[in-house]
């Protein structure tokens, strides 16, 4: 009788063994991140009905749908988005915190790199790198794990969404030059475009239609079939998939942005978009299978961010929304401090960067000004403001009497050498509008669901098939995609894996 106990506890030991062995061993040959700039969540109910079978839909017939992805940070901006999704972090910790931003009172654009070179044509447009980047990503983690032996190559027509989500320590990064109709990258990354690149380069150059549109192809469908061309051509060029250890792709779309800034989220622009992206999806799919097949790759599909629909679109649907007027806004606010001081001041607001004020404080400084009056004037006036709900001092964030969720968001999106001084919250359905913004389109930035609902659907690899309501999180996408490989996360990941994937 014990013979046999002991005979079956062995087998158990050697199951378990081998189960366990199998399971640290197997991974996908190659994960594929896929950002869809400004993509609301509720297009994927708007336009299911239009979607071919291959693109998106099949993301959700065969993968797992999160239903309830939230972005936990404010403001809900492009580059924000695309490093929280790939750093599993929030401004707070990974350093990104806008398109623009402040680093010590100095402006910068959030991957500008005068350091560095062009590389694939002539232009400036290369002058770029991870440099304010913080955090390590997914693809600096998995070529960590592997001692840099992976791939990690990120693709977009915008610098930001290219380098980004590619991290620190990418074999590559590609981003369009439009007037040249090429994709170039960086002397951060290389010296010179390998030959796939200059040969797909070649054939951009050979479209009449490419060339013709110049710096207009942003506003067009076509943006984000170059961008599927090019990621496609990574694939095949780079024999992605095709190693010992798995690689990565971030693909990042940035038409559907572009085009909802110009004519917002209803209308035949962006119908056309969404169209032509799940095409070029089922292209992207279509590549994946060939090259690497059927069930052997992970691809995740969000957005870094959604967007208000147009104001003057609510107001003839009897329904609240309208403009914060940006140059009228920053005019006021300096002759509200003026006023109270009792005499002419030199301006002393900085910058306006996504509802964030930036002051300047050798400005305020140099005029004797105490910097918390100066605070206190400007938030004083912005919550006498029309359809301005609150206006907090980032330093006293926590004692404003404000809601516990935007508070928490607010945190989270606070660096405190990058954010600023003061963030204010219009009402539901106001945004910042400029002189120069389209009267027709939208923008992004704030907490509401409309900015911070987005799709997160998850296919492939291990993936089970399903949906989910329970809320999770922009900073989730990292520690799941992370514990699917068996690596270590990002280095400043505060997400949580989505344990209904990774089980």
């Amino acid at each position: 009788m014990r013979k046999n106990i002991l005979i079956h506890l062995f087998i158990l030991a050697c199951a378990m063994n081998t189960y366990a062995q199998a399971f640290f061993d197997e991974k996908p040959k190659i994960v594929v991140g896929i950002v869809v700039d400004q993509m609301r969540w509720d297009y994927l109910d708007r336009y299911y009905n239009r979607f071919t079978e291959d693109g998106f839909r099949r993301m959700i017939s065969e993968g797992y749908s999160c239903n309830n992805c939230l972005i936990n940070y404010l403001p809900t901006i492009t580059s924000i988005g695309h490093t929280s999704a790939y750093t599993g972090s929030t401004p707070a910790l990974h350093g990104i915190c806008g398109n623009n931003f402040m680093i010590d009172g100095e402006k910068v654009y959030c991957v500008t790199d005068k350091s560095m070179e062009t590389v694939g044509s002539s232009s400036s447009k290369g002058k770029a790198s991870p440099k304010n980047l913080l955090a390590t990503t997914i693809g600096d983690q998995l070529r960590l794990h592997t001692d840099f032996r992976s791939k990690v190559i990120g693709v977009s027509y915008k610098d930001r969404a290219a380098i980004l989500p590619a991290g620190h320590s990418a074999n590559a990064a590609y981003w369009f030059d439009d007037k040249n109709a090429c994709f170039v990258s960086s002397t951060y990354y290389m010296k010179e475009l390998p030959k796939w690149a200059k040969n797909q380069n070649a054939i951009f150059g050979k479209n009449k239609e490419i060339k013709e549109l110049g710096d207009r192809i942003s506003k067009t469908p076509i943006c984000g079939t170059i961008i599927t061309d090019m990621a496609i051509a990574a694939l095949e060029g780079e024999q992605l998939g095709k190693g010992e250890t798995t690689d990565m792709l971030c693909v990042s779309y940035s038409q559907t942005d572009i085009i909802g800034h110009e004519w917002s989220t209803r209308g035949q622009h962006t119908d056309d978009a969404y169209i032509q992206l799940d095409k070029d999806l089922a292209r992207l799919f279509a590549a994946l299978d060939k090259q690497v097949g059927k069930g052997n790759y992970v691809a995740f599909l969000t957005a870094d961010h959604g967007a208000a629909h147009n104001w003057k679109f609510m107001q003839e649907n009897k329904l609240h929304g309208g403009p914060w007027l940006y140059e009228e806004g920053r005019e006021n606010i300096e002759k509200a401090i003026s006023k109270h001081f009792g005499k002419e001041l030199k301006p002393v607001i900085a910058a306006i960067y996504d509802y964030r004020l930036f002051l300047n404080h050798n400005t305020i400084k140099e005029q004797g000004l105490n910097l918390q009056e100066v605070k206190q004037v400007i938030i004083d006036y912005l919550i006498s403001s029309p359809n301005v709900n609150f206006a907090i001092d980032f330093q006293n964030v926590m004692n404003a009497s404000i809601p516990p969720i935007l508070r928490d968001r607010i945190l989270m999106g606070y660096h405190p050498r990058r954010s600023g001084d003061i963030i204010f919250i219009p009402e539901p359905g106001y945004y910042e509008f400029s002189k120069l913004s389209s009267p027709v389109g939208t923008t992004h930035g704030e907490w509401n669901p409309y900015d911070a609902h987005i799709p997160l659907l998850f296919m492939g690899w291990k993936i089970p098939h399903g949906a989910t309501s329970r809320e999770v999180h922009i900073t989730d996408i990292a520690p799941t995609i992370c514990q699917l490989l068996h690596i270590q996360q990002p280095n400043a990941c505060v997400g949580e894996a989505i344990t209904e994937i990774t089980k």
